[in-house]
């Protein structure tokens, strides 16, 4: 990839440009769809946007030493993972990337995740301290799932690179490792079953507890932003390659939204569970997973 690709990517598609915007329409589709299956009448379209600018204006409460400059600092950092994480998916162009590009796109995708559960020890507040307690066991309990989803697929198409998954056929091992992606997507983005770290009517919000103003607006748009490349990676992994470039771009969206608008219904559809019942509930994905898994390996080996 040259440093020009590279930019389109990071600063206009599925870069900044798009992805802010896009954000923010993520984070409203999911609660206005949960809003209408609840009957009520959910926010105005441009609401989460409306919500960054006022809290921008905000102030944010003194804190001093360390422990107050690394509340600053982790928003920036999630904020920067999750927009990094875009510009690697493999939408525009469709040639582009470097051989183990989606091993980078992992560990950006964890970046947010560490940062919201060091956020929350950082603030010194009892419900931030357990939300983050929270945070820790479930992304432990969910990314066995999703690393074996993402690693099954890789080296069933003998390719780390996201743009050369991207063009390749669609395999069984593919199809079912896209799946057990999309289970671990509510436990990822933090929406019911799995809103476990910020449980409001249990405590509070968790690890943001203690954050406000322009602080909180960054968590936010790290969490419109983390949509955006949780949804792009199973669009990128599902979407039919087509020759004119426009086309892939709507394809991409559309797949995107559609992802979006299951996972509201999901949310709005279920009660939030137990955080043993989630752990449970993942390892058994993970056994499950693995059994099929070998089982595709074994009948791809043998049909070739």
């Amino acid at each position: 990839m040259n440093l020009t690709t590279a930019l389109a990517r990071l600063l206009i598609f599925p870069g900044l440009l798009f992805a802010v915007p896009a954000a923010w329409f993520f984070l409203w589709m999911e609660r206005k769809s949960v809003a209408l299956m609840q009957g009520r009448i959910g926010p105005p379209f441009m609401q989460p946007f409306f919500d960054f600018i006022k809290l921008l204006g905000k102030d944010t409460p003194p804190r001093r030493g360390v422990g107050g400059m690394l509340m600053k600092a982790w928003p920036l950092i999630a904020v920067s993972a999750a927009a990094g994480a875009v510009g690697l998916l493999p939408v525009l162009p469709s040639r582009g990337g470097f051989e183990g590009d989606l091993i980078l796109l992992l560990a950006l995708l964890e970046l947010p995740s560490m940062c919201i559960i060091a956020a929350g020890f950082s603030s010194g507040s009892i419900f931030g301290e357990i939300g983050s307690a929270r945070e820790a066991v479930l992304s432990v309990s969910y990314n066995v799932v999703f690393l074996l989803a993402i690693v099954s697929i890789a080296a069933s198409q003998h390719t780390f690179s996201l743009s050369a998954l991207a063009q390749l056929p669609a395999s069984p091992l593919r199809l079912l490792g896209v799946l057990a992606i999309i289970v671990c997507l509510p436990a990822k983005l933090h929406i019911n079953p799995f809103s476990l770290p910020n449980a409001e009517q249990e405590i509070y919000s968790g690890p943001m507890t203690e954050y406000a103003g322009p602080e909180l607006a960054m968590w936010e748009l790290s969490h419109g932003l983390e949509w955006v490349a949780a949804t792009g990676l199973v669009a990128t992994l599902i979407a039919p390659q087509v020759a004119f470039w426009g086309l892939g771009a709507l394809i991409f969206v559309a797949l995107c939204f559609g992802l979006v608008l299951l996972l509201s219904v999901v949310a709005a559809a279920t009660a939030r569970l137990q955080i043993d019942t989630t752990v449970r509930f993942y390892w058994q994905c993970t056994l499950i997973f693995a059994v099929l898994a070998v089982a595709s390996a074994l009948f791809m080996r043998f049909k070739s």
